[in-house]
């Protein structure tokens, strides 16, 4: 079966050939190379992150906020925003800093995406057709 003739790296001014994904070996896209890091995201640093979770474990006894669980032997439970950031909840408040388990976790993770999918479409759809960039409607007559 004959092969595909070997195309051009898409980046420009190369006039290399592409080897996967359209590109070159030398430009091949970094991964996560535009993934922001938690200090961006929370405008903490990593160590305050550690600091807060040491302090919120020693308050809560280890024990999941949402389930009451403790940690089993090897088992960490992750630092959990009660109100997300992204809902208006403070990003450094001890109370809305809880130890959550994976569980309880991944279900909450799940409805909070839901509740975001559910708000960005009803934006759209109240934003539909109320656009500065439409054309205004010409009347006819």
């Amino acid at each position: 079966m004959p092969t595909a003739p070997p195309t051009r790296c898409g980046a420009a001014g190369c006039y290399g050939f592409a080897t996967k994904r359209g590109r070159c070996d030398e430009h091949q896209p970094q991964p996560w190379a535009n993934r922001a890091r938690k200090q961006d995201r929370y405008g903490m640093s990593s160590g305050t992150m550690r600091s807060l979770k040491r302090r919120v474990e020693q308050r809560d006894n280890g024990c999941c906020y949402v389930c009451g669980r403790e940690a089993e032997e090897g088992e960490t439970f992750d630092l959990e925003h009660k109100i997300p950031i992204s809902e208006g909840g403070s990003a450094r408040d001890m109370d809305n800093l809880g130890l959550i388990c994976a569980e309880d976790h991944e279900l909450k993770s799940k409805a909070e995406a839901a509740r975001a999918n559910r708000a960005r479409a009803e934006r759209r759809r109240a934003n539909r057709g109320t656009s500065d960039l439409d054309p205004p409607a010409r009347e006819r007559g």
